[in-house]
C-alpha cells in the first residue's frame, strides 16, 4: 500500500522531458490567439468560446507526423464543431439538465471509442465534453447555430493552416509510414464504458448538488479515468485537482483586476500558450494555467459573478475529481475480478 502511494505522489510531482513543447505552445498560441483578436476587433468577444474550442484542434497530434497530425487535427476539429452544435441544441430545446448531462456522456463513451480506434494524441474526450457541456449550458437561439459554425469552423481552419505553416516552415516529412489501428477489444470497451459511466455520474451529482456548470464535473471525472492503468488515473485525479485550485487563486486575482478586454486576450493567449508547455509533462502544472484560462473565456462568454465562477469551479472539480477516482478504482477492480466461465 505504502509502495503504491509513493508512486501516485511521485508520479503527481514529477515532471517530464522538454520535447518540443514550446513549437506546439506557439502554434496554440496562433491558433487561439488570432481568432480571438478579430473578434475583439469586430466587437463580439461574447463568441469567444466557440473560438477558442475550435482551436483545440491545434492540440492534437503533436508527436505525429505532419500528414497524421494535419488529418488528426481536422477530425478532431470536425468532432469539436459537432460538439458544440449538439450543445447548443440542448440548450436552444430548453433541456433539463439531467437529460443533457445523459447526452454528454453518450457522447463521451462514443468520443473515447473513436479515439481509441483513430490512436488521438491526447486521447480521449475531454475537449469534446468541454465544448459540448458549455456549449448547452450558455443561452441559446436559432441563430446561435449559424454563429457556432461561422465562429468555431473558421476557428477549426485557421488552426490547421497554422500546422501546415508551421510544418513548411522546418520542412517536415509529409511521408505517412503505415500503422496498424488497433482492434476495439476489451481494453477499449472498458475504456469506453469507465468514461461514460464516470461522465454520467460525475454530471448527474454535479447538476444535483451544485446545479450551475454541472460539466465542469463531467470534464473532471472524464480527466480522471483518461489513465491507461489505476495509478495513472489516481495521479490524473489529484493533478486535476491540485492544479485547479491552485488556478483558481491565481484566477480570483486575475478576475478582481477587472482588466479590459484587450488585456484579457493577452493574458488568455499567454495562459494557452504556458498550458501546453506543461500538459504533455506534468497535467498538474498545465491545469494551472488551463484553470484561470477557462474562467476568463467563459467570463467573457457569459455573464456570471466571478464568486459563482470560483465556487463552481471548485466544487464541480471536486466532484467530477472523486467520482472518477471511484469508478476508476470500480473499473480496475472488475478488469482484475477471474472470469467464473
Amino acid at each position: 500500500m505504502a509502495e503504491s502511494r509513493g508512486r501516485v505522489w511521485t508520479g503527481v510531482i514529477r515532471v517530464g522531458p522538454h520535447q518540443g513543447d514550446h513549437r506546439v505552445a506557439a502554434r496554440a498560441a496562433l491558433s487561439v490567439g488570432v481568432p480571438l483578436l478579430v473578434l475583439l476587433v469586430i466587437g463580439r468577444l461574447d463568441l469567444s468560446v466557440y473560438a477558442s474550442f475550435g482551436a483545440f484542434a491545434a492540440l492534437y497530434g503533436r508527436l505525429d507526423v505532419p500528414r497524421r497530425r494535419i488529418r488528426m487535427q481536422a477530425t478532431a476539429g470536425g468532432i469539436l464543431v459537432l460538439a458544440m452544435l449538439l450543445g447548443t441544441a440542448l440548450s436552444a430545446l430548453a433541456t433539463p439538465p439531467l437529460a443533457s448531462v445523459a447526452v454528454v456522456a453518450a457522447l463521451a463513451a462514443a468520443v473515447t471509442l473513436f479515439a481509441y480506434r483513430s490512436q488521438w494524441h491526447p486521447p480521449g474526450a475531454l475537449f469534446t465534453v468541454f465544448a459540448a457541456g458549455a456549449c448547452a449550458s450558455f443561452p441559446a437561439t436559432a441563430a446561435t447555430f449559424g454563429l457556432v459554425l461561422l465562429v468555431g469552423a473558421s476557428s477549426v481552419i485557421w488552426s490547421l493552416l497554422v500546422t501546415v505553416v508551421f510544418v513548411l516552415a522546418r520542412r517536415g516529412s509529409w511521408r505517412l509510414p503505415t500503422r496498424p489501428r488497433p482492434p476495439i477489444g476489451a481494453v477499449a470497451w472498458e475504456m469506453t464504458a469507465t468514461v461514460g459511466a464516470a461522465a454520467l455520474l460525475a454530471g448527474i451529482a454535479g447538476a444535483l448538488l451544485i446545479g450551475t456548470h454541472w460539466y465542469w464535473a463531467m470534464v473532471g471525472a472524464v480527466a480522471a479515468v483518461g489513465g491507461a492503468h489505476v495509478t495513472a488515473r489516481l495521479i490524473r485525479g489529484v493533478q486535476r485537482l491540485v492544479g485547479t485550485l491552485l488556478g483558481v487563486l491565481i484566477a480570483a486575482g486575475l478576475l478582481a483586476l477587472s482588466l479590459p478586454p484587450w488585456a484579457v486576450l493577452v493574458v488568455a493567449i499567454t495562459l494557452q500558450a504556458g498550458a501546453e508547455l506543461f500538459v504533455g509533462r506534468n497535467y498538474g502544472i498545465a491545469m494551472v494555467f488551463i484553470t484561470p484560462l477557462a474562467l476568463l473565456m467563459i467570463s467573457l462568454a457569459s455573464p456570471a459573478t466571478p464568486d459563482m465562477l470560483l465556487r463552481d469551479r471548485v466544487l464541480e472539480t471536486v466532484i467530477g475529481v472523486a467520482v472518477g477516482t471511484v469508478v476508476a478504482i470500480v473499473s480496475a477492480a472488475l478488469r482484475r475480478r477471474p472470469s467464473l466461465g
